[in-house]
């Protein structure tokens, strides 16, 4: 099976973090687009089948413009950081009503050191955070089977770094899910190492992702009353 990545393309990631300006990312443009950007969009097309298998609602969408991949272009508006570009690249793999409404989302990193594969809500809105934690109270067993599971928590780990201090008012601060209920990231995630990255072996093993992470998503999408 033949790989997408290379050496190369952390090699050109590496590069940009060094020399993060317009003038350096336009002279290699054309690295940029044969050791990174189109290699990630032949394996984003590559993964539509498994997503299909997995969920009617999701979509690994390969289109340049507008589909998963994420622009390495960064929105320096309201940053005090004016670097123009990322240093990685994502791609997300979106719920069909994601323009709609707030959904949970696959979502596959790139990036030297520190690539990942991962599944959920990142940064909700509040009124979206509430729901969530909400439906995890009224169904605490489905919670605890999507994200507890034995098997599921060897594999992957849930983000606490942004965690409320307190409980949220209106639950109780005994409750066997207090640390779920505080979360304001509903997230799964585990990393992936940079060999196995520019190895053949990125598509069979993200493939495995998706379908593990897939109940984790399901019982997001219940809570949000979108299908799965």
């Amino acid at each position: 099976m033949a790989s997408y990545f290379s050496p190369a393309t952390f090699r050109f990631l590496r590069s940009l973090a060094r020399h993060n300006d317009r003038a350096w990312f336009h002279a290699h443009k054309a690295e940029y687009e044969r050791d990174l950007r189109q290699p990630f969009l032949l394996l984003i097309g590559d993964l539509q089948p498994v997503v299909a298998e997995v969920s009617a609602q999701y979509r690994a969408d390969p289109r340049p413009m507008g589909g998963s991949l994420f622009r390495i272009h960064r929105d320096t508006r309201f940053s005090s950081d004016k670097a123009p570009y990322k240093p990685w690249q994502g791609a997300r793999i979106f719920h069909a009503r994601r323009r709609e409404v707030a959904a949970p989302s696959f979502y596959v990193h790139v990036e030297p050191g520190n690539c990942f594969v991962g599944a959920g809500l990142w940064h909700p809105e509040t009124h979206t955070q509430r729901r969530v934690r909400q439906f995890i109270h009224e169904n605490p067993a489905g919670w605890t089977a999507a994200s507890r599971a034995p098997a599921f928590r060897r594999r992957y780990t849930l983000d606490d770094s942004q965690n409320l201090v307190r409980m949220p008012a209106g639950y109780p601060a005994d409750s066997p899910l207090a640390e779920d209920l505080k979360r304001r990231n509903f997230v799964a995630m585990r990393a992936l190492d940079d060999d196995l990255v520019t190895g053949p072996r990125l598509l069979s093993t993200l493939s495995r992702d998706i379908t593990s992470l897939a109940p984790f998503v399901d019982y997001l999408c219940a809570s949000l009353d979108l299908e799965f």
